[in-house]
């Protein structure tokens, strides 16, 4: 059977929220939120001894949240527990390691920009960051490191903001938006169809007394047109959330559709490459096998990071987008490594 993570967790988690009218948003959902703090006991023992420690910054993934990723799971291990296991073992030195919760009531994050869900990018950086540096005594270097939802996040922030970041690790982010939600569309306008709009899809989707598998996938449809097109409100609009495609043909509409490309890494590496030349560390990975095709995405990023001369750790494993935290044992020595530098 899997081997399960019993040992207690020894140093500290800190847990304290802040208020930033940075991510203030149309679906009104709070401006003040949690942030989960992880120190080591050698971590511990650094700082008051008058030292200080790097920072890295989880991004959960759709459908989670940094507070989940420190809460007890079968099977498995917490974050705190895999950074504990990781510095004790010698593999990485210690760090702060924060978890905040970026959830939204569409289910998700995509750490960038919108007056939908919030000025999310705007947060870590100019919001989230100077809380942590009034709080703890750090080194200056910031990391970022996620799956999925996450490690796009970190990617885009890394090219985003390379003022405020010095390493990025994405596990599996989202890249190749043509193969990866392109075959989408058929699936999500059938469940959307029948309500009219994908704003009155999710305004039934808000009082229904559960969610049916299906809904998952099609809220995040909704969620990422939030991230990557949010419209004006107006003209049938409460949020700002429109598809681009049509819901009676299916059709793909081509300007929405490009408003949505300048959000995938494939096209904003090809005008921000030299932000993630200057990170300290810039570390992709995938699995082979990921059911949402994002391996075919990531290789032609990597690709591109190649030609462009952008240094770059990529490894490609045996895997699917699935059970893939194991491969933070990889990116956390690496981030704690660059960012002592």
């Amino acid at each position: 059977m899997p081997e399960h993570q019993f040992t207690p967790v020894r140093g500290r988690i800190d847990r304290w929220s802040f208020d930033s009218e940075l991510i203030a948003n149309r679906l009104g959902d709070p401006t003040e939120r949690e942030i989960l703090v992880h120190l080591t006991p050698e971590g511990i023992q650094q700082l008051e001894a008058g030292g200080a420690l790097p920072v890295v910054i989880y991004l959960a993934p759709f459908t989670s949240s940094g507070p989940q990723r420190a809460g007890w799971k079968a099977f498995g291990e917490t974050l705190p527990q895999r950074h504990e296991r990781l510095v004790a073992d010698g593999a990485m030195e210690p760090v702060i390691l924060v978890m905040p919760d970026t959830f939204t009531s569409l289910g998700g994050n995509q750490f960038v920009d919108s007056p939908v869900l919030g000025n999310w990018s705007a947060w870590l950086a100019d919001g989230l960051r100077p809380e942590i540096e009034n709080r703890y005594s750090t080194n200056g270097h910031f990391g970022l490191v996620g799956k999925s939802s996450g490690g796009y996040g970190s990617m885009v922030n890394g090219m985003l903001r390379p003022d405020a970041w010095s390493a990025v690790a994405s596990h599996s982010g989202d890249v190749g938006f043509e193969l990866m939600y392109g075959g989408s569309w058929g699936e999500t306008v059938t469940h959307i169809a029948p309500d009219g709009s994908a704003e009155a899809y999710l305004a039934r989707l808000a009082d229904a007394p559960s969610m049916r598998s299906s809904d998952f996938h099609t809220m995040m449809m909704c969620a990422l047109a939030a991230s990557y097109d949010p419209r004006p409100i107006g003209e049938g609009l409460n949020l700002g959330v429109k598809l681009p495609v049509d819901l009676s043909t299916c059709i793909v509409k081509p300007e929405a559709w490009g408003r949505w490309m300048t959000f995938d890494p494939l096209s904003m590496v090809e005008h921000r490459h030299e932000a993630l030349a200057g990170m300290k560390l810039c570390f992709v990975d995938c699995g082979g096998q990921d059911q949402y095709h994002i391996h075919y995405g990531t290789r032609r990023f990597v690709a591109r990071l190649d030609t462009l001369s952008v240094p770059h750790v990529y490894e490609e494993f045996v895997g699917t987008h699935s059970g893939i935290d194991h491969r933070l044992d990889v990116s956390f020595p690496l981030l704690s490594k660059a960012l002592r530098k």
